[in-house]
């Protein structure tokens, strides 16, 4: 039976760099993962006055689809040097109310993609401190630093082989490393 892992993306561009490269994963993943794109464009910024007995119905549906997963793939990219703001308020939706976070123990991998020369290494690492705190053993090696992104795609939109190679590696990687923490 197949490890049905969550995949957030951290661009909400809907021809983001950051999106093709989950649907590739989608694509190339072995069998013994089913990644599910987990939306979390529509989520209010985390307000604790609004996270009540009766939540926002997108805290409810994300939380909810988050844990009924046995991993978690973060894609993004870097703003600034840092985390997109979408991917930090998903993170803190998620780790919310205190005490009931989905994040625990789920085995995560983080992969940062950019046109840059150095492949969001910044959101990259950024990411992996909150992930830290979360409890969330995070694939170290390879380190998934995607870089020349726009050069990784034909007009077509399909992936190059160069590419497809690298984004192979790392997603068996972590299907590898995933089975043996299991």
């Amino acid at each position: 039976m197949s490890k049905k892992i969550a995949v957030l993306v951290g661009s909400l561009r809907k021809d983001s760099y950051n999106l093709k490269v989950a649907k590739v994963f989608e694509k190339i993943a072995p069998s013994s993962l089913s990644l599910h794109i987990i939306q979390i464009g529509d989520l209010p910024l985390y307000n604790e006055d609004i996270d009540t007995q009766t939540p926002p119905p997108s805290y409810t549906r994300f939380r909810q689809e988050v844990a009924d997963c046995q991993g978690v793939i973060f894609i993004t990219p870097e703003y600034n040097r840092g985390l997109p703001a979408a991917i930090k308020n998903a993170i803190d939706v998620g780790s919310r109310p205190y005490g009931k976070s989905v994040w625990s123990k789920k085995p995560a991998a983080v992969i940062s993609v950019s046109p840059g020369g150095i492949g969001g290494f910044g959101a990259n690492h950024q990411l992996r401190q909150s992930l830290v705190f979360l409890d969330m053993p995070t694939l170290q090696q390879p380190e998934a630093y995607f870089g020349g992104v726009s050069s990784a795609f034909d007009a077509n939109g399909k992936i190059t082989a160069k590419s497809q190679e690298f984004l192979s590696a790392i997603i068996n990687a972590y299907a590898t490393w995933i089975e043996k923490l299991s």
